[in-house]
């Protein structure tokens, strides 16, 4: 997707959760929740205004990232070559927010959501959309499993991202399963450090048994 349509898209995304927030807003009591416990009761609050205008301004944040970290990636780290998968991604999360976003507008105003079943079935999908991506993503400081020995080496971030894809998808599917049943326990928690730390690890593993050494003492590097 061109960088242009990706910005269209993000503006598009911020004016649906600004047009949600003027429509919801006679609702609005003066503090609202911004965060809720495993049970789905909320046990964070904000003032109106910053409960609600949080959603689009992250989502416009992460549209300006989206077009300024390929302006400043280093060379033979340019997010160029795979600039349509890295659009996909970013849009991807900033569906995220907007999903999360209208669901805590709604809990503020009232309405009765099932907070324990949207949240993780959207948090699901984004993993599963990252984790099938993930494969095609290319080395840079920015994007994917970023570790000295992923960068160091273009076969260690393949074997080390292929692996990681895998790991996503499923902590997915765990996530979309949980979402179905209306589970927002701790230990999803656990399955996101499981899936960030076991890839990282192996990254080092596979690191040592292709190349033999550490990184500062030569190889593919840089």
């Amino acid at each position: 997707m061109k960088p242009a349509r990706t910005l269209i898209v993000s503006i598009i995304f911020a004016a649906i959760a600004v047009g949600v927030a003027i429509w919801l807003w006679p609702h609005f009591p003066a503090r609202m929740p911004t965060h809720w416990n495993a049970s789905g009761q909320p046990n964070g609050y904000s003032t109106r205004f910053w409960a609600v205008a949080m959603w689009p301004l992250l989502i416009l944040g992460l549209a300006a990232l989206t077009v300024a970290l390929p302006a400043i990636s280093p060379r033979r780290f340019e997010i160029t070559p795979f600039a349509d998968i890295y659009g996909v991604l970013m849009l991807a999360i900033q569906g995220v927010m907007l999903v999360l976003g209208i669901t805590a507008m709604l809990a503020g105003a009232g309405h009765a959501v099932p907070m324990t079943t949207i949240a993780p079935l959207a948090i699901g999908v984004l993993l599963m959309v990252l984790g099938n991506y993930m494969g095609k993503l290319r080395r840079n400081f920015f994007v994917g499993i970023r570790t000295p020995w992923t960068l160091a080496s273009e076969a260690v971030w393949e074997r080390t991202h292929r692996l990681g894809g895998w790991m996503f998808v499923l902590a997915g599917l765990v996530f979309v399963a949980a979402g179905m049943a209306g589970v927002m326990s701790r230990w999803l928690l656990a399955v996101i450090v499981i899936v960030l730390l076991l890839p990282a690890g192996y990254s080092y593993f596979i690191y040592r048994r292709l190349e033999g050494r550490h990184p500062s003492s030569g190889g593919d590097a840089p």
